[in-house]
């Protein structure tokens, strides 16, 4: 199937909105960006709970989102996005390509999944295949997301590991999260078991390259 083509400079651009906690990175999308006769910026920010505002104050047509941001990550904000601005397409734009965010972004609602690298020409075709309704995923990460197979781990692991990433002791775990002692301790030996770790921190490190967290 043949690409889609730019429109004519008739039409009405497509309005974009970045979303970046780095700002020589939205300065550098946004210049690429607005190189092209059809595409235009109205709007970036640099925090994730930012973005809502952001589209319903400029209505843009795609948002390009990073995942790791202050505020909220990219896949809440896609989620939140198909929630109460479905208008508004989401495409992740990030360097951490891993399997496991693709997965979580798709099912979060996003539109389209592809990383910084991507030449300024692919990724100014992304954005219109994304304006025009279409999904578009980084192929390579397509292929790993397919051979990695599904997220191991349960909402409520997930919830458990992402407490004891930092160190914290199995009762402040249960109190934050506010479980027991020993459910706490059932989740993490469970956890363990699945990402295949040598313990809880290992597999939060493992859970962390792989995008399950």
């Amino acid at each position: 199937m043949s690409s889609p083509k730019a429109p004519s400079t008739a039409d009405a651009p497509i309005r974009l909105l970045l979303a970046d906690d780095q700002d020589l990175v939205r300065g550098g999308l946004a210049a690429l960006l607005e190189l092209e006769p059809d595409l235009t910026v109205v709007a970036a920010v640099g925090r994730g709970d930012e973005v809502l505002a952001a589209v319903q104050a400029h209505r843009p047509d795609v948002a390009l989102v990073d995942i790791e941001m202050p505020g909220a990550d990219g896949l809440a904000v896609a989620g939140q996005l198909t929630r109460e601005a479905p208008d508004c397409r989401c495409l992740i734009v990030t360097t951490f390509g891993r399997p496991g965010y693709l997965r979580r972004a798709m099912d979060a609602g996003a539109a389209g999944f592809i990383v910084k690298d991507t030449p300024a020409e692919q990724l100014a075709q992304a954005v219109r295949r994304v304006a025009a309704g279409e999904r578009v995923v980084d192929p390579q990460l397509a292929a790993a997301s397919l051979a990695g197979g599904e997220n191991p781990l349960t909402a409520r692991e997930q919830q458990v590991l992402r407490a004891a990433a930092d160190g914290a002791s199995v009762r402040t775990i249960a109190e934050t999260i506010h479980l027991s002692p020993g459910t706490v301790r059932n989740h993490l030996s469970a956890i363990i078991g699945k990402t295949h770790a040598q313990n809880r921190h290992d597999a939060a490190r493992l859970a962390a390259e792989h995008g399950w967290l």
